[in-house]
């Protein structure tokens, strides 16, 4: 079965709403036009029956002049045979009538339509039908009375049994002739007039859909031209707009992660080659002194073999803090660890931190400096992670500061924050690196230069983990300073 689109659909149900309409206006149309007529027919016919009465003496002390009602009923047939004449006794029993044989259906007449017509009520007033079961018509009616007393009611169906024959094959024929008029004059209007004005109302619906459709057919070219697009601003938007505005945003979010997913690639990438040139330096000089004393074993001395066994000590050292590091910064990124907060003080914490670096610091002639702002409250954070992020930043400043350089850390509260900066007089960190110095590792062939590490990946990621960040602040003068805030 073949699917309409939009545009078809709206026009069949624009037509079909068209042709319903047209059908009950019709409808509605007659019935007035029914009502209306009757409503004349009986205003005007109103003093009938009393007009009857009083010329044709019905009721006479014996009871009902029979003669008189036939001469009436005779009369009146030939006169106006749309009329039909009942003689009714003032319970509404019918008494006289001259409807032929089997067509009387009723012997009992409503009397409360009588009422209100001889009260004169609003007309049209429909009264029981004698000669049907169901149908109710206009009538005019008129009290017999003889000697003031009532006796009766002369009762006249206007429209009688004759005529509801003939106005119902003319009804039929007018009506099904307007029908079969208004429901060609609706198909062709519907068709003509529905199908242009909604293939211009949807005409902005089917221009996304094609866009849609070659967001699917075209891949990350088509999104990206897509997300160039530009957005209409202002509230006068109808529901087609905003859904175009919707996927245009879409397209922007889309090409914005994809973006995003190619530096990361990038990152991944210049992560292993940075990774795997740092693995491969320490791991080349473990080998070829390894080597050199498996092959120079017996012509060595023993001072020569203690020398190169403490080398091949240190570089087996390097890779294993190096693979340590990579395991931890794994676990990190893909959470693993969560922060255990628990509220401690950071003046203590840093003169913990302090006294593992002395030795460093004594070795290379370099000063470690606290300045800390008394009164500093309480914070709430991991014990183990904040320990390691001190340690990682002075272990970066240690090794990047001069000899006879200096270390400093300054702690001091900003509102509910204590704020946290370490810095150094080394060699600064040069603008070309400044961007990835939180994502990538470090280069051994560039250690003449501030660059990044994963210690400072590291860093990095458990601050995220205590919802905040590291930044790298400008300096004037050389060295590097690093600032973080963490939580009263």
């Amino acid at each position: 079965m073949r699917i309409l689109s939009l545009s078809q659909r709206l026009t069949l149900v624009f037509a079909l709403l068209l042709l319903g309409s047209c059908v009950l206006l019709g409808w509605m149309q007659v019935r007035t036009s029914t009502q209306y007529s009757q409503a004349v027919i009986q205003q005007l016919s109103s003093n009938l029956a009393q007009h009857i009465n009083q010329s044709y003496p019905l009721v006479t002390k014996d009871g009902l002049n029979k003669d008189s009602v036939r001469t009436l009923f005779d009369h009146l047939m030939s006169v106006n045979p749309s009329v039909e004449v009942y003689l009714l006794d003032k319970s509404g029993n019918i008494i006289g009538d001259a409807a032929p044989e089997g067509h009387l259906k009723r012997q009992h007449v409503d009397l409360a339509p009588i009422e209100a017509s001889l009260a004169q009520h609003k007309f049209p007033i429909y009264g029981d039908d004698p000669r049907s079961l169901e149908t109710r018509k206009v009538f005019s009616v008129a009290p017999m009375l003889q000697d003031g007393q009532l006796k009766g009611y002369l009762y006249v169906i206007l429209l009688g049994e004759n005529y509801s024959a003939l106005i119902s094959n003319a009804r039929v024929n007018t009506l099904l002739k307007i029908v079969l008029i208004s429901i060609s004059l609706v198909a062709l209007l519907g068709l003509i007039v529905g199908g242009l004005a909604f293939r211009w109302i949807t005409r902005p619906l089917r221009d996304l859909s094609r866009q849609v459709h070659a967001l699917e057919m075209g891949g990350m070219k088509e999104m990206q031209a897509m997300a160039a697009l530009p957005l209409r601003e202002g509230k006068e938007r109808d529901e087609i707009d905003l859904l175009r505005q919707g996927v245009i945003s879409m397209a922007r979010r889309i090409a914005e992660q994809w973006h995003r997913l190619s530096q990361q690639d990038q990152l991944r990438r210049e992560f292993i080659a940075n990774i795997s040139h740092d693995l491969r330096t320490p791991l080349t000089s473990l080998h070829g002194y390894l080597e050199s004393l498996s092959v120079m074993s017996a012509t060595l001395s023993e001072k020569d073999k203690k020398r190169y066994l403490e080398i091949a000590l240190a570089q087996s050292q390097k890779v294993g803090t190096l693979a340590q590091s990579l395991f931890e910064l794994a676990r990190l990124e893909y959470g693993v660890v969560k922060p255990q907060k628990e509220r401690f003080s950071l003046c203590e914490l840093l003169q913990d931190v302090f006294q593992k670096f002395e030795l460093a610091a004594q070795t290379r002639q370099q000063q470690l400096l606290a300045d800390i702002q008394p009164g500093l409250p309480l914070i709430d954070a991991d014990l183990g992670m904040i320990e390691r992020v001190l340690t990682n930043l002075l272990d970066n400043a240690i090794r990047h500061a001069p000899e006879r350089g200096t270390v400093s850390v300054r702690l001091w509260k900003e509102r509910d924050k204590v704020m946290v900066q370490v810095s150094d007089n080394g060699p600064g960190v040069p603008q070309e690196l400044k961007e990835g110095l939180f994502v990538r590792p470090s280069i051994a062939s560039q250690s003449r230069l501030r660059v990044g590490g994963l210690g400072l990946m590291i860093v990095r990621q458990m601050l995220q983990l205590h919802g905040t960040d590291i930044t790298l602040i400008e300096k004037t003068e050389t060295g590097a300073c690093f600032r973080f805030a963490l939580t009263v």
